[in-house]
């Protein structure tokens, strides 16, 4: 038997790369109806055509709804995908610009500016849970790709939700070693410990077995280019960061690059990549998704997000890198925190591992992180400037009170029209979501 699919923020140039993933995965999710949900009509009628193209090219026999009611779109669905950016690019400018202003680096997940989209994003990521809850089928499953994943992905799994968080870091590193080692992605294993957007591979394993001290004796460079880091660095840590970690490791060199000006800013870039994207979607002879798409960003999403509803749908029982509770697998963090870490996933749900005790390097930065990480989520839930500002003191990127409580007031006045909870009183525009 079939399911339905919905997509919230289905206007993202990101969808026709999801679309081509249900059509991919066919045999392991049967999706028989397809529902694209966005506030931005115009978006989602040029995204919604190019998807139909795609989608009749490859023979998909199911029904695709697009529509800008979402009561319609989550009605009985049984997997509900949200990639929203309330906002749209303009804010997310603003959280790559506003931070540096008060010597902080400016990043849309990460530091000040991940604090500011986590608050405009929490309440409107719970209102879509909550209608998911009365609308979509029983046990639905909502799947979240909206940054700041790990802040939403707390802030969901707080309120009771059937959620699980998802990031496209793993899967890309995971590929990428692949071809360092040159064997197939299939083979290689990951031993993915930390937050999401905070993160390192402490294990490399070809076929079970575990490469990653070979793996750095002869590949470095190419790891360590690929993370932005330093070959050093990743030596000296004996496993492959993140990329997100460039702005922990090397804050100073980051923060003059950003305050520079000798680059656009990444906001920019992707308004630029989007607009080509939205002309190339709306001729009507463009029935693929176009290769500038793989510049947007979101690598593999499409097949780290079906593999995972597939998981979940045909209880497989496979292990995947996704957004759970800790549940005791990282024992350095409480039971109750969310992490992204390797999971079995099957009918029931994702269930983490026990996982070796951490290096206290990043032992200590996890748990710093995951701190700044609850007071977000409480702040975006209350409304409360005061716990904005003790979130900004302990987030590793935010040097000292007196910069917390500035920056905690410029970063809410300028969201007030995407914060009703801080601004009760004043004209907001909330549920304006876009990825």
């Amino acid at each position: 038997m079939g399911v339905k699919v919905a997509v919230v923020g289905a206007g993202s140039t990101y969808t026709p790369e999801l679309v081509e993933g249900f059509v991919a995965h066919g045999d392991r999710l049967p999706v028989d109806e397809l529902a694209m949900f966005d506030v931005d009509p115009g978006r989602l009628e040029t995204v919604g055509a190019v998807s139909r193209r795609i989608l009749s090219r490859l023979g998909w026999q199911g029904r695709l709804v697009v529509s800008t009611d979402r009561a319609r779109a989550l009605d009985g669905a049984s997997f509900v995908i949200v990639q929203i950016r309330v906002g749209g690019q303009a804010a997310r400018l603003l959280d790559e610009t506003l931070p540096l202003e008060f010597g902080c680096i400016g990043q849309e997940t990460t530091g000040a500016g991940g604090f500011a989209k986590g608050i405009r994003t929490v309440p409107v990521v719970l209102d879509i849970a909550e209608e998911t809850a009365r609308r979509g089928a029983d046990g639905a499953w909502l799947i979240d790709f909206t940054n700041p994943v790990g802040i939403v992905t707390q802030a969901l799994l707080d309120e009771g939700h059937r959620a699980i968080g998802l990031c496209n870091v793993a899967i890309g590193l995971q590929r990428m070693l692949a071809g360092l080692l040159g064997v197939e992605w299939e083979q290689v294993g990951l031993e993915h410990v930390g937050l999401n957007h905070l993160s390192w591979e402490r294990a490399v394993r070809v076929d079970g077995v575990d490469v990653l001290s070979d793996l750095l004796a002869e590949h470095a460079g190419p790891v360590a280019e690929h993370v932005g880091l330093p070959a050093d660095l990743v030596r000296l840590m004996g496993n492959v960061p993140s990329y997100y970690l460039r702005y922990y490791y090397l804050t100073d060199e980051v923060l003059e690059e950003q305050r520079s000006g000798a680059h656009a800013s990444r906001a920019e870039e992707v308004m630029g990549i989007e607009r080509e994207l939205l002309e190339m979607y709306r001729d009507a002879s463009v029935d693929r998704k176009p290769e500038l798409l793989a510049r947007r960003g979101g690598a593999f999403y499409s097949e780290a997000a079906v593999r995972l509803m597939a998981s979940l749908h045909d209880g497989t029982g496979d292990v995947q890198v996704v957004d759970v509770r800790n549940g005791g697998a990282i024992r350095e963090l409480a039971p109750d925190a969310v992490v992204e870490i390797p999971a079995r996933v099957d009918a029931d749900g994702a269930h983490p591992a026990p996982l070796e005790p951490l290096a206290p390097e990043i032992a200590g930065l996890m748990q710093e992180v995951k701190a700044y990480e609850r007071l977000a989520v409480r702040a975006a839930t209350m409304g409360s400037r005061s716990d904005a500002v003790r979130a900004l003191m302990a987030n590793p990127l935010v040097p000292s009170f007196g910069v917390a409580t500035r920056l905690a007031d410029a970063l809410l006045e300028a969201n007030r029209s995407y914060l009703p909870r801080f601004f009760p009183d004043g004209e907001t525009n909330a549920l304006a979501p876009r990825a």
